[in-house]
Formats: C-alpha cells, sequence, structure tokens
C-alpha cells in the first residue's frame, strides 16, 4: 500500500512540474509508504510516490514505466489477480522485468486500454501518464477501498491519495471549507463522491476512469453495483446451494488476500460473523502461525472480549489485543482527524486508529477486515427497518406492525424503540411514501440534518443553494426503480457510506495513518457479483439479516458467535470528552476564538453545547442527535486546524530511491 500524487499541466505554456514540489508532495504521504520514495516528470507531467513494500519487496519501484519508457505509473493497492492477468499479457508478447503487481498495470493498460480496468480484482487508485499522447488517466477501484483526489487549478490538474498532497502541490488552490460538502456529511454522515468538505477539491468517484487528453476532460464509470431486474440474472438454486456458493468464493477471495503478499498477513477479530469468518478463511489459507487483532474497550456496553477470545482459541492465533478508555478516544481524536480529512459524526475511527498502532508495533503491514459484509449481504439494522416500515405503510393504522420496530437496535442502552409512542412518531413518519427511493434511508437523513443547527448564516446560506438528498436521488442509475426495496437500499446504503465512512474514516486513514494495509475479501470482485444476484430472503429473511452467510459459516463458528446477538461496531461519542482536562488541541480547536476564525459554526451555538458535553450529569441525558453534534462539531473545528489553519506536515527530508527527470536527459 501506498500513497500517490501527481502535477499535470493541460497546457504546453506552462513551466514544467518541478521536482521539489513532487518530493514534497511524496513526502507529505510518507505515512502511506514510508519504505521508498520515487518521483518521475517531463514538461507536461510528474508523479510522485510514496511505497510500503508488500509484493516484489526487491523491485517495482515508482513511478514504474512500460519496456520503452514512455508510459509511466503511480500505483496505490493491489490487483490480486495480477500473476493470472501477467500469463495472459505475456502470451500476447509483453515481456516483464519485476515481479509486481504494478508492472502489469502498464502492460495491460498498453494491451487494452481502459477496459483494463474492468479485468483487475483489487483495490486501487492509479495514476498512468502516456508521455507518447500526452494523457494522463486517473482511476479507482469499484467500491472506493483506495482513495484518489484531485483539483483543477490556473490550466494543471493536482491529483493524490489525501487532500494534504494536493494543498502541498498547489499553494495557490483555496484552503477553504465547503458548505455544501459540510451539508452532505451533516446528513448522510459523509461526503458523497465527487464532492469532498474543501472547496475546489473533489474525489474520484469510485468504478470511475478519468482521462486528460488534447485538453479535453473525459469521466467515466467502468463498473456499477448491479442487481437482478425481476428473476433476470438471480441466482439459481436453493439457499444452501447459495451458501456454497458464497463459502467458495469467500475462501477463493481471502485466500488471494493472504498469499499474494512477501510480507506475513493477520487478521482483525471483532467477535462478530464477519471478522470472525474472515479470519478462520485467513488461518486455512495460511496454514501456519497466525496474528489475529481485537480492540477491547474500557465501557463493558462497547465491549466483545470473551466472543474475540473465543475466536481466537478455536483458530489457535498468536492474539493481541488493546483496551481502549474514553480517555485513550480523547487523546487519539486530533491525530486520528489529521488522517480521516474529514469531519466524522461518530468516534468509532479514532478507536481503530488506536488498534492499527497495536498492528505496527508487531511489525506486520498487512490485515484481512472483514468490512462490507453488512452491505453485500444485508446486515444492518437499517435494511430491516426498512422492510419493518414498508410493511407497516401497507396498513398505517395496524397497531401490530410497529411493534416490529420493538425487535431492532436491542444493543442499545438507549434503543429509538424503547418507547412505543417516540417509535411510532419517528419511525412512522413519511409511510406514504414507502415505494419512493430513499425511504429506508430518510430518518437517518433527516437526522442528520437537523446536526445543521450549529451553522453559521453563511454557512448555512450557502449550503441551502444545494438539495444534497436530490442530488444524490436523481443521480440514480435507470434501473434504480426495477430494483426490489432490499436492493434499493443497498445501493445507497454502498453509494453513501460505505466508501465515505466506513473505507474512508473508519478503513484506509485509520490504517494507513500507521502504515498498515488492509484487505477486504468480502469486497471482492466476484463476491460482490455473487451477493448482487442472491434473492432478498437470502440475504434477509424475514428479519435474520445475513442468513446466507451465516450458512455458510456453519461447521466453520462456534454456535455462540453464529448466534449472538447482533452488536454492530460502536464507541463511545460525547461521553469521550465528558472529563476535566482535555488534550490542548480540542480545548484549542472549541475555544471561541477558533470557531471565530473557521467561521463554520455560530460560537454561541457551538459552546452551548460544548460545555454541556463537558458536564457528566448533562451529557449522559445526550440525544442520539447531541452525541453526532458534538463529535462533528469537534471533528470539523479539528479539519480546520490540520489542514486549514496550520500548515502541512512535510517532516525530515528523505531520499527519493527513484528520480526519474526526462527534462535532464534532453
Amino acid at each position: 500500500m501506498c500513497g500517490i500524487a501527481g502535477v499535470f499541466h493541460r497546457s504546453e505554456a506552462l513551466p514544467p512540474p518541478a521536482i521539489e514540489t513532487l518530493e514534497a508532495m511524496a513526502r507529505s504521504l510518507r505515512h502511506r509508504g514510508p519504505d521508498e520514495f520515487g518521483v518521475y516528470r517531463d514538461g507536461r507531467c510528474g508523479l510522485a510516490h510514496s511505497r510500503l513494500s508488500i509484493v516484489d519487496l526487491s523491485s517495482g519501484q515508482q513511478p514504474l514505466a512500460n519496456e520503452d519508457h514512455t508510459l509511466w505509473v503511480s500505483f496505490n493497492g493491489e490487483i490480486f489477480n495480477f500473476i493470472e492477468l501477467r500469463r495472459e499479457l505475456e502470451a500476447l508478447g509483453h515481456t516483464f522485468r519485476t515481479k509486481s503487481d504494478t508492472e502489469v498495470i502498464v502492460h495491460a493498460y498498453e494491451a487494452w486500454g481502459e477496459q483494463a480496468f474492468e479485468r483487475f480484482n483489487g483495490q486501487w487508485a492509479v495514476a498512468l501518464w502516456d508521455e507518447k499522447t500526452k494523457t494522463l488517466v486517473l482511476t479507482r477501484d469499484r467500491l472506493g477501498v483506495r482513495p484518489l483526489y484531485y483539483a483543477e487549478v490556473q490550466g494543471k490538474v493536482v491529483f493524490g491519495s489525501e487532500v494534504k498532497a494536493l494543498f502541498t502541490g498547489a499553494p495557490e488552490l483555496s484552503k477553504a471549507l465547503d458548505p455544501v460538502g459540510l451539508k452532505e456529511t451533516f446528513t448522510f454522515w459523509t461526503v458523497v463522491p465527487p464532492q469532498t468538505v474543501f472547496q475546489g477539491v473533489l474525489e474520484l468517484e469510485p468504478g470511475h476512469v478519468r482521462t486528460y487528453r488534447d485538453g479535453t476532460v473525459r469521466d467515466v464509470a467502468y463498473w456499477t453495483h448491479r442487481f437482478p431486474e425481476g428473476t433476470d440474472g438471480q441466482f439459481r438454486g436453493t439457499v444452501q446451494d447459495a451458501a456454497d456458493a458464497v463459502r467458495a468464493a469467500l475462501l477463493e477471495a481471502t485466500s488471494l488476500r493472504m498469499l499474494r503478499a512477501d510480507v506475513p498477513v493477520g487478521s482483525y477479530l471483532s467477535g462478530g460473523i464477519d471478522s470472525s469468518l474472515t479470519a478462520t478463511l485467513g488461518r486455512e489459507a495460511k496454514g501456519d502461525s497466525f496474528l489475529t487483532f481485537s480492540l477491547r474497550f474500557a465501557d463493558a456496553e462497547y465491549d466483545e472480549t470473551p466472543y474475540q477470545r473465543l475466536m481466537s482459541q478455536q483458530l489457535g492465533t498468536e492474539h493481541h489485543e488493546v483496551l481502549v478508555s474514553r480517555a485513550d478516544i480523547a487523546q487519539g481524536f486530533s491525530e486520528s482527524i489529521r488522517f480521516t480529512e474529514r469531519p466524522i459524526v461518530r468516534s468509532g475511527p479514532v478507536p481503530l486508529y488506536l488498534l492499527s498502532q497495536l498492528v505496527h508495533r508487531t511489525g506486520l503491514k498487512v490485515v484481512l477486515t472483514g468490512e462490507g459484509a453488512d452491505e453485500i449481504f444485508a446486515g444492518y439494522d437499517l435494511f430491516r427497518e426498512g422492510k419493518v416500515r414498508r410493511f407497516w405503510a401497507k396498513h398505517p393504522g395496524s397497531a401490530f406492525r410497529p411493534r416490529l420496530l420493538e425487535r431492532l437496535y436491542p444493543y442499545l442502552q438507549r434503543s429509538p424503540t424503547a418507547q412505543q409512542a417516540i417509535t411510532r412518531q419517528f419511525f412512522g413518519r413519511d409511510l406514504a411514501k414507502a415505494n419512493e427511493p430513499g425511504f429506508a434511508h430518510g430518518p437517518r437523513w433527516s437526522s442528520g440534518a437537523a446536526l445543521q443547527r450549529l451553522f453559521a448564516g453563511q454557512v448555512r446560506d450557502s449550503a441551502a443553494k444545494v438539495d444534497v438528498v436530490d442530488r444524490l436521488l436523481t443521480s440514480l442509475p435507470p434501473e434504480f426503480p426495477r430494483w426490489t426495496h432490499l436492493a434499493q437500499d443497498q445501493y445507497l446504503e454502498m453509494r453513501t457510506l460505505l466508501a465515505g465512512y466506513l473505507l474512508a474514516s473508519q478503513g484506509d486513514r485509520m490504517l494507513m495513518g500507521n502504515s498498515v494495509e488492509g484487505r477486504f475479501p468480502f469486497l471482492d470482485k466476484n463476491v460482490v457479483a455473487l451477493a448482487g444476484t442472491l434473492p432478498d430472503d437470502f440475504k434477509l429473511h424475514v428479519l435474520d439479516e445475513k442468513h446466507v452467510l451465516k450458512r455458510a459459516s456453519r461447521g466453520r463458528l462456534p454456535e455462540e458467535i453464529l448466534t449472538r446477538p447482533k452488536q454492530p461496531y460502536r464507541a463511545p461519542d460525547a461521553l469521550t470528552f465528558a472529563t476535566p482536562t482535555l488534550p490542548a488541541v480540542l480545548e484549542h480547536a472549541m475555544s471561541r476564538e477558533s470557531l471565530t476564525s473557521a467561521g463554520v459554526f455560530e460560537a454561541d451555538a457551538a459552546l452551548k453545547l460544548w460545555s454541556k458535553c463537558r458536564d457528566p450529569n448533562r451529557v449522559g441525558q445526550f440525544s442520539n442527535a447531541d452525541n453526532m453534534a458534538v463529535v462533528g462539531l469537534l471533528s470539523t473545528q479539528l479539519v480546520h486546524h490540520h489542514l486549514i489553519a496550520t500548515p502541512i506536515d512535510l517532516g525530515p527530508q528523505v531520499p527519493f530511491k527513484t528520480r526519474v527527470d526526462r527534462l535532464a536527459k534532453r
């Protein structure tokens, strides 16, 4: 796993990109790849790379070129089927000088052009520069595991794995928060690409390829989520047949992620079905010693230690644990936000940052995780909630049907379904819109939008110019209305929270902040495709979530894991900050001076909420909306502090192993 960056001048009238600029961009990403650094530049384009060596440790340095050094690549990620692709390319006459998956990318693009990306099974952000045709190609994996940002300013394009690289490479780029991006965050819990929270900065959409050539720009999707329309394209067979197919696909996906690495691979172990099955399959593929890593909480409400240790004992792993307290979350909050580069409304990313620190200390560079299972196999309460609400909508006057909502959220001490009157009021809204897009997500989106009450007047006015929910719903694919309701709900969940929150704030950024790569078997190309063909009842059987996955896990996981009450990953939110002393950076971020300087929130309203949060006797009565508001407020202030108010930390000077200057050779 690595960091990539670069500068492309759309006009020949501009001077060549500066080597020093490219080196600074790479250094800003040194946490993503501390092992080696490289740059390339010619008269129009420069590429930068920071490498975390995982495949082909002795070669494969980047930027890397084809045989005649006219096609160059800077690549972040892994192409897991690179060996199979290499065989195809060698049969076509291509020759290779390394054993890396990086070199497969340049030859695949030579052979198949943009269609090459459809063949890749992996997780990637790629920048390709064709010196002969003066073409820049940017592309990102199907589900957005790896990030890629870009900005167009004063005739040039700057791009990189993180926004800090763009700000380093283009000082003329305005460093300001974007009100519409903030509005999306305080609605969907995240931004939806291409939107970001920074003015002038865009995020390449997952499954897209963006090409600059001859003064034109072309941005197209090479892949998008697909679900059956009726029975056409649906899986043929029984639910047990489907379970067998799922288990086989996951075993192959996990084996690829275990064996296609020249360094040891461990696994996260949360104690739920997803991580337990991932660790089990990883252990089977490895065959010898295997390391697992678990996150424990001092607060019993969030802790899953007994299940984690049960799985570790069954697998015979070398098990490592980190115990996280509220004080630990407060201490690590600022550093985590420096890596998320976006506001968050839940504190969950911070403990995961502390967990990746533990992985780093053991010397491991790669871990398997179970992300994606809830999205593709319908594991969230939101999917069950949508099903119950649609069932209720058929008979709005029923007294029985809304009672089914009481079966949701049993793990919350203050469950939103605990009081019947409140449950009916909250979940009973808009029942007449049960067949409209976004129906299942509506309550969550409206709750998130309530957080915007803290916005300062100018931010609120600017944000009001865009209806972010309408913009999302009008961008849905034409086949969306022909999908089942569950498929529609799954699509919207993957379009919003999967890439923007789970794979970014909780995934890539928290792992790469400690130079650790995450690999996600559930997001394998073939696993996702198979899951998309399964009938709804195989995934959500009445109200039994991930039904087919549980069947696929039988015989491999203990019954205690398979039948345990559902407990999604969570961490203490506002309670984290209800303490007499906090790190100075948090106190500074929430000072009147900083609030006024950032200009995002009304200072009086923000300070009132913050004062309430700091009082242990009052914060315990916080509503869910107040919890999210506090975390969103503080994290937004820290984004402003780290990326706008403070110069980007470039760290010490580092040697560049690869330094190709085409201008010096002319």
